[in-house]
């Protein structure tokens, strides 16, 4: 019988293997480099841990430890009933802060240093799926390590604090589980737009001027609720500006997850998070297929 398999020398087929198809290829390529990304974050576990609680720790020991130690009042009023209601708006608010910091760091840090010096992004593009699976991988692996820093953070934060201050925390686990990834997922996404945009040699522009402002206007240190009393003319103006910061919704989205304190409502804070990670991610692959190809 004719056959049109190949043939060994002896005549005998040659056994051939499935093709594999592009988007099994994608799948296996995507996994390798996640991968690649959690075996150099175990071997740098300790510089990531300490990378993670430095800021929170100290904020924590400065505003719930030292200023109710001192005398000196925090959170609008004295007494550790005002300490315990600021230590319950503050905790939440170093959560999110934290994820926002994992995104840039593990996202825009390490891409302007693969930009740079070291090229290694000419190694990941090579990998056998589309350019734009190549970012999503960094912004995955950006987004769990915003997952795990947050699952450190959260109990250090709790814990910090003065005798007589203490965060009220009540942990909603359903807001938790849909706040929580979305937050990471965006605060990565934003780290990729960061970290395609600016030039190696900006990156400390882009945090004395776009990471700080960011960061005091993203209620870390107060309710969103709380600011409808900065107004000018009547209009809160404050209030209405620092609705376009991402921050406001991952840490207001915090408080409704960990705490009872007032907060925007989820109907408004998980939609726009949703489209903040649309938004971030579809100009940040613009911005990485338009730099790895230039």
């Amino acid at each position: 019988m004719a056959t049109d398999a190949p043939m060994t020398a002896a005549g005998h087929p040659i056994a051939l293997r499935p093709t594999r198809s592009a988007a099994s290829a994608s799948r296996t390529a995507l996994g390798a480099l996640l991968l690649r990304d959690l075996v150099v974050l175990r071997k740098h576990l300790v510089e990531f841990i300490t990378r993670t609680l430095v800021q929170p720790f100290l904020l924590c020991f400065v505003f719930l430890y030292v200023f109710p130690k001192i005398g000196q009042g925090v959170g609008g009023g004295h007494g550790p009933a005002a300490e315990s209601a600021f230590a319950t708006v503050l905790v939440p608010g170093v959560v999110g802060i934290s994820i926002m910091f994992q995104g840039i760091q593990a996202v825009a840090t390490q891409l302007a240093q693969e930009f740079g010096f070291t090229r290694e992004i000419e190694d990941r593009v090579q990998a056998p799926c589309p350019i734009w699976l190549v970012a999503a991988a960094k912004v995955l692996s950006g987004a769990v390590q915003g997952v795990l820093s947050a699952a450190i953070v959260l109990p250090i934060a709790a814990v910090v604090h003065a005798p007589g201050v203490e965060a009220h925390l009540s942990i909603h686990w359903w807001v938790v589980l849909v706040v929580v990834p979305l937050s990471c997922i965006a605060m990565s996404s934003l780290g990729l737009v960061l970290g395609t945009t600016f030039e190696p040699r900006n990156i400390g522009l882009m945090f004395g001027f776009v990471v700080l402002p960011i960061t005091f206007l993203g209620g870390t240190y107060y309710q969103w609720t709380r600011l409808a009393s900065v107004t000018l003319g009547g209009f809160p103006w404050l209030q209405t500006l620092v609705l376009v910061n991402p921050l406001v919704y991952v840490t207001e989205g915090m408080r409704a997850g960990f705490t009872d304190a007032s907060h925007m409502h989820l109907y408004v804070i998980v939609p726009v998070l949703v489209a903040f990670c649309a938004g971030f991610m579809a100009l940040g692959l613009r911005n990485f297929r338009r730099r790895v190809l230039s």
